[in-house]
């Protein structure tokens, strides 16, 4: 497809179809979206991108201000992007009768998500799912948790005008994940929360959540529950840099 340097082209997507069963294998779909997302492509383009469209290994997925998007792998897996939120996908393979070949990685630029993990990681490997963050990688050990930068971009708490002290900061809601740096490895466990302030220390557990923020809009939430499409009709996705 050709795009105008100084304009803005899109393309209709039929939808699922366009991805083949082989394809998705590898790859994920924008399953729910509420404002704007875009992608860097590893070719240097830009697209604006709507429900359907398609996520490969080597993009970088961008939401904008007050935006949210859940983005769903073959494998089970499920990602939804706070506002604001970077995360770059290094690499997806789910081969369903070679699980030793499986692989799940991915980094946290900026921002926060919570994530449900899928197949990869409970078969096979169990190191194959991970979550680089700026100080610790995630491993998991079949879960649902959050991770939230608040090292490169600064929170701010709940009822106050103060920012939370400069960390990433994880949780976990379901299973177990495991939080690793130069300084060692930490597990935690469902209801834990934990700050790691850099790649030298340990995870610290945390006797309250630290109170980060994540409130879609209640169509988003609705649309989760149900399987609706928040935002009904074609899917369009533009190109806004080649």
């Amino acid at each position: 497809m050709k795009a105008y340097r100084s304009g803005v082209k899109c393309m209709i997507l039929a939808g699922l179809g366009l991805i083949s069963a082989a394809a998705w294998a590898d790859s994920g779909m924008v399953s729910q979206l509420s404002g704007t997302l875009s992608v860097n492509k590893a070719d240097g383009s830009v697209r604006i991108l709507s429900q359907k469209s398609e996520i490969r290994s080597g993009d970088t997925i961008n939401t904008q201000k007050d935006s949210y998007a859940q983005i769903k792998f073959a494998d089970g897996s499920m990602v939804t992007l706070k506002p604001n939120t970077s995360v770059k996908i290094e690499k997806i393979e789910f081969k369903q009768d070679e699980p030793e070949k499986d692989s799940f990685l991915f980094g946290l630029v900026k921002g926060g998500l919570r994530a449900v993990t899928g197949l990869v990681g409970k078969r096979g490997n169990q190191d194959a799912y991970k979550l680089d963050t700026a100080t610790a990688t995630i491993g998991i050990r079949g879960t649902s948790y959050g991770a939230d930068d608040c090292l490169t971009t600064p929170c701010q708490k709940p009822y106050s005008n103060e920012n939370l002290e400069g960390s990433v900061y994880v949780s976990v809601t379901d299973g177990e994940i495991v939080a690793t740096n130069s300084a060692g490895s930490q597990n935690l466990q469902a209801g834990q929360f934990a700050a790691i302030s850099d790649r030298n220390s340990r995870a610290r557990f945390l006797s309250t959540d630290p109170g980060l923020q994540f409130t879609p809009p209640a169509t988003f939430i609705q649309s989760i529950m149900t399987g609706a499409a928040v935002n009904s009709g074609k899917n369009q996705e533009c190109v806004v840099r080649r």
